[in-house]
């Protein structure tokens, strides 16, 4: 197993470091890893540092050496998923599995079939829910670059970030989608893909027809229709594979 990862404000250089405040609680106190066990130190934006466990002190401080530092290079193909909002807790779960398989940004589209809102100080929230979602869920995973989460998206937001993609998509639960599927979409060599991901109730006709103004237009997953919290997941999976980064 590889080692467990904590995020700082700043990679350290060495050849000493301290982990304290919530992160070190959490290696003292909760994984309570001891002299001479490995971690991982990042900044969650490409920055690590591979460390070695000295000495841990009290409940919070976890004395480390550091035996290399480097960085995860942006990936050639960099994936974005628009997110329609679902339901409830679903929308944490979405971004915390998307993470998961490797997603590279996520961007919350108020879509005009969203049962939920966005707005004021419950918008607020939300965003940082799913903000700290993809912070946890990308170093139970061991990444150390996480994902952007954006601020919320209106139609026409999310058809400008479309337009500058190199390849849009958007997610259609018609099995005759007219673009046919995603596992044998033409993808590009580099450069970036946004894919949309629409909420319970479909995307509307219009905003189908914003979407594909601005270059973007449907594809089937499978033969079975997933909702919108797993959609994205598993269709970054495919991405994934097919672009080589799981290679």
């Amino acid at each position: 197993m590889t080692a467990p990862v904590f995020v700082v404000e700043e990679v350290p250089a060495g050849p000493e470091f301290v982990l304290d405040g919530p992160e070190g609680r959490h290696a003292v106190s909760v994984k309570r890893l001891n002299p001479g066990e490995d971690v991982v130190l990042t900044d969650g934006r490409g920055r690590w540092a591979e460390c070695v466990v000295k000495a841990a002190e009290g409940k919070d401080r976890l004395v480390v050496s550091v035996s290399a530092t480097g960085g995860e290079p942006e990936p050639a193909v960099r994936i974005t998923v628009v997110q329609a909002l679902p339901k409830g807790d679903r929308g944490e779960l979405a971004v915390e599995t998307m993470t998961e398989t490797g997603v590279d940004a996520i961007v919350p589209w108020q879509a005009s079939r969203c049962i939920t809102q966005w707005r004021g100080d419950r918008g607020a929230k939300s965003l940082a829910k799913w903000r700290a979602t993809a912070r946890e869920a990308g170093k139970q995973s061991r990444r150390v670059r996480f994902p952007e989460v954006a601020e919320a998206m209106s139609t026409k937001q999310v058809a400008a970030l479309l337009a500058a993609a190199d390849l849009a998509m958007v997610l259609h639960e018609d099995r005759d989608a007219p673009s046919g599927a995603l596992a044998t979409a033409e993808l590009p060599a580099g450069g970036s893909i946004v894919l949309v991901v629409g909420p319970e109730g479909g995307v509307s006709p219009e905003e189908l027809a914003v979407f594909a103004e601005a270059g973007a237009h449907p594809h089937r997953l499978g033969p079975s229709v997933l909702r919108t919290s797993t959609a994205g997941t598993a269709a970054a999976a495919v991405l994934l594979a097919r672009t080589g980064r799981w290679s």
